[in-house]
């Protein structure tokens, strides 16, 4: 099947009651991880597996990359997601992805936030890769402010994901407009 632009392939329509139900899912989602201390979503334990692939996965092109990894990984798999729905115009999965997507910075960010102090629990290891990337770039002064500007970025694309979203479904819920009979 040949891909092809949403432009071309209409996406999929939103019902307004689903597009509401789903914008409401995600605003109580948005309201947990808002008020969560600990770093660490529930939805972290899925990434967390894909981070863990990851490394392997990069290590053939050497430390640094390896180390990468885990990120990309995490990075990648909901990337790749959001992009295959875009182009078959299936605007739920689309959304999912790319919610999914951007959610993940909140994770990511928290890690490299945590670089130089290594509060936070490990899975393989006594140290971060995020302590190992910034120490080698002479960035691990900077954890906090690099974390921060990633979690942001994180919440900013969570957001603009679900105003997406609402649009999609106002969109589809105005009724089309009828052609004036002909006199």
């Amino acid at each position: 099947m040949p891909l092809s632009l949403p432009e071309t392939q209409p996406w999929d329509t939103v019902s307004r009651y689903a597009g509401i139900a789903w914008l409401l899912a995600y605003s109580l989602f948005l309201v947990y991880a808002f008020r969560d201390t600990s770093g660490f979503l529930f939805l972290d334990l899925a990434n967390l597996m894909i981070h863990e692939a990851g490394h392997p996965a990069f290590s053939w092109a050497g430390h640094t990359l390896m180390l990468l990894g885990g990120t990309l990984g995490e990075l990648l798999v909901p990337l790749l997601c959001a992009v295959y729905f875009y182009f078959h115009g299936q605007t739920y999965g689309f959304t999912f992805s790319a919610f999914w997507f951007f959610e993940n910075f909140l994770y990511i960010g928290t890690y490299m936030k945590d670089a130089r102090a290594e509060a936070l629990p490990l899975i393989n290891g006594d140290i971060g890769d995020w302590t190992i990337l910034f120490g080698q770039w002479n960035l691990l002064l900077a954890d906090q402010k690099i974390g921060q500007f990633v979690r942001t970025l994180g919440w900013l694309g969570m957001c603009a994901t679900l105003a997406w979203l609402a649009y999609r479904t106002y969109r589809d819920s105005v009724p089309a407009p009828r052609p004036l009979p002909s006199l």
